[in-house]
């Protein structure tokens, strides 16, 4: 794929689907097993369906919000919206009815596509508060004691309507340049109200063009990923999505957190893209095993992880007979967990949040290489991340290609390149602060090491300052909290108070001895077990005698 010349995202997808024709592509389970969708047939659903959209209405600079789980529809519609000459609006599963009602009111859609009837009963009560939408689209059949104003359309039912209608898509998309908008994708809200991130078809194609280089070091050539995280998040839909296009990759869809494991076995992908919590996640999960098989079993596995751990701290601390010993815990140990995880991944991506380093050394030690990096949505979304050949996972890495890293006098982070968005919807006050000199404020603080790879310090915004003047990053003291085994999540409070305190939630592994050995009580509120309180206090010690 030539990044540079690339007019848009919907030419990046035809011309790969061109040369791909009917090569595996989007892989779903239908009827207990995964199926694909080819090339080819991804290509005409794209067409009709923006055919379709257009016979409706939509056209040049319309927003169409999109609400579905991750499956080929979902992809489907954003390239149809895109190629019909609107804009993708992607809204998160989870929303709430005001949710919905605030993403479509603010950005004026005139579209809504949505997949479940569940998810139905929250879109369209919403659309019956914007007046702006004008079509709604529905991938499943809603139920009928659903009140809208406006009848949904089925799936099949626009896809035929495309099929029948005039018009061409390359008349559509042949206006749209790299500056114009591909997708508005709502922040999180954390400093008030969502705000829609303008990112441009050229923010997204530079992303994918940093992210080739950065990966191209582990041998690209035909790719699979695993899609887990949502596809309304920026971090999947770059990651997740259109870089594994730009490479003609088959992507499979995870079917849930439940199945995971499972899916990676089927999947087998050669790339995968998570977020820390699914890493330690599965760090538990291996730990849980080793320590219920025990033996001989359990003393290679920890042998492996020294000698491991060894290697990436002392890259020429190994001694003769450590590295033969290294060798063959290879085929003992670390070929078997790496077949956990399908056998043939290249690299492990971790964004979206801070990694826990001793999490990262467990992976390294084990041979997964796993590359923490950092983006933001307003950076489409990438702006770090470590080069597999040169992993320091202490750190986010470095500045990817094309992007330019900064610093203001307070140590925030600054960012510069042609990832940047193009600003937040109708909400000029809100760009300038943001893009204020032409440099993206991230809010975050950090610094650079002497070898030019970035340290995220803490949020700018999230520095605790105790009633005695001390100030606490508490990104820090979560991280080493959760990397305890009892604990699940942690979060911890104390601003302008005389101490830190912690609100811990106790890891399902705690929840389910304490439930075996006390079934009698298993009714008894957590904060009244005795022995969770006690695991819980240890394990607070130990994470304060490691701060």
């Amino acid at each position: 794929m030539d990044y540079h010349s690339c007019p848009n995202l919907a030419a990046m997808f035809f011309a790969e689907a061109a040369r791909q024709g009917d090569q595996p592509f989007l892989w779903a389970k239908q009827g207990g097993a995964y199926r694909a969708l080819s090339w080819r047939e991804a290509r005409r659903q794209v067409i009709d369906l923006a055919k379709g959209l257009r016979a409706l209405g939509i056209g040049r600079g319309d927003r169409v919000v999109l609400v579905a789980e991750n499956r080929p529809e979902w992809v489907i519609a954003d390239f149809a919206i895109m190629s019909a000459g609107g804009i993708t609006v992607p809204a998160y599963t989870t929303h709430t009815v005001d949710d919905y009602r605030h993403v479509m009111t603010n950005c004026t859609a005139k579209a809504a596509i949505v997949s479940t009837a569940a998810l139905a009963r929250r879109v369209l009560p919403a659309v019956a508060q914007a007046p702006s939408v004008v079509a709604v689209l529905t991938i499943e059949p809603p139920d009928a004691d659903v009140p809208t104003r406006i009848a949904p359309r089925s799936w099949r039912e626009v896809l035929e309507l495309g099929a029948a209608a005039s018009g061409t898509v390359e008349d559509w998309i042949g206006p749209i340049g790299r500056d114009d908008i591909a997708c508005l994708i709502y922040t999180s809200g954390t400093g008030g109200a969502p705000k829609g991130v303008m990112t441009t078809h050229g923010n997204v194609l530079a992303n994918c063009r940093s992210a080739f280089a950065l990966l191209e070091k582990v041998g690209l050539g035909h790719e699979i990923f695993l899609s887990f995280l949502p596809l309304s998040h920026s971090y999947e839909h770059t990651a997740g999505m259109m870089f594994p296009i730009s490479l003609g990759a088959e992507i499979y869809f995870a079917e849930g957190a439940e199945t995971l494991a499972t899916n990676l076995l089927e999947a087998r992908p050669t790339i995968m893209t998570a977020v820390p919590r699914l890493y330690e996640a599965f760090h538990q999960r291996i730990l849980h095993a080793v320590e219920r098989d025990g033996g001989f079993r359990a003393k290679l596995f920890f042998k492996a992880l020294a000698l491991g751990r060894k290697r990436y701290d002392q890259p020429k601390g190994l001694g003769p007979v450590e590295r033969i010993a290294d060798a063959i815990l290879d085929v003992l140990v670390r070929r078997k967990i790496k077949a956990r995880f399908g056998g043939r991944l290249k690299a492990m991506v971790s964004g979206g949040a801070a990694l826990n380093p001793e999490i990262g050394r467990f992976f390294l030690a084990l041979g997964l290489r796993l590359l923490q990096g950092y983006g933001q949505t307003e950076a489409a979304p990438v702006i770090s991340a470590n080069p597999p050949d040169r992993i320091k996972i202490d750190t986010v890495g470095l500045p990817v290609l094309g992007v330019e890293v900064g610093f203001a006098d307070d140590g925030e982070i600054l960012v510069r390149g042609d990832n940047v968005m193009k600003g937040y919807w109708n909400d000029a006050a809100a760009t300038a602060r943001a893009l204020d000199g032409g440099w993206l404020h991230t809010g975050d603080v950090g610094r650079l090491d002497g070898e030019g790879f970035l340290v995220i310090t803490d949020r700018k915004k999230d520095f605790i300052k105790t009633s005695g003047g001390e100030m606490a990053a508490p990104a820090r003291i979560e991280g080493c909290l959760t990397l305890q085994p009892e604990i699940g999540q942690a979060m911890v409070a104390g601003d302008r108070q005389p101490y830190l305190v912690a609100v811990l939630v106790p890891s399902a592994r705690l929840i389910e001895e304490s439930a075996r050995r006390h079934r009698a009580a298993a009714g008894t509120p957590l904060a009244e077990r005795p022995d969770i309180r006690e695991a819980l206090s240890a394990a607070v010690t130990r994470a304060n005698a490691s701060l």
